[in-house]
């Protein structure tokens, strides 16, 4: 799916060194859509963890929460809730095949810690989707 070289005047395209097309289904997500996809996690993690833990608070419980979410619904669906409500999905270099286990738990690790996610690409892809071979794109 996501090719290693491009042409010199396809390198300014956002997601054109990738593949992928420079808008509609498919092209790599906004930033902010992405934070958006990312704070329905958080809160559908704290909100589960809470569940679990009531009357006390979750604590870091929903750190655990927000990486089992994510790491069963990437995998299994290839989109967590967040994205799937903001009209994203993850692409990764085998179309048609679900993510590999590692994958997801690598790049659930890594944006955990935030700071890889904020390091971004020229394409707007942060470190833990480079890691991963993965992008954010729209459904």
């Amino acid at each position: 799916m996501f090719r290693d070289a491009s042409p010199p005047s396809q390198a300014r395209v956002r997601g054109a060194s990738l593949g992928l097309p420079t808008d509609g289904p498919g092209s790599l997500a906004a930033f902010g859509t992405r934070v958006g996809a990312f704070l329905i996690d958080v809160f559908a993690a704290a909100l589960l963890a809470g569940l679990l833990t009531a009357p006390r608070l979750p604590g870091n419980w929903s750190l655990l929460a927000f990486g089992v979410l994510t790491v069963v619904t990437l995998v299994a669906f290839g989109q967590t809730p967040g994205m799937r409500l903001l009209g994203l999905r993850l692409a990764h270099p085998h179309p048609g095949r679900r993510l590999a286990v590692w994958r997801g738990v690598v790049r659930t690790a890594l944006l955990a810690l935030l700071l890889p996610a904020l390091l971004v690409d020229s394409n707007g892809r942060g470190l833990h989707d480079r890691i991963t071979g993965t992008a954010v794109v729209r459904g």
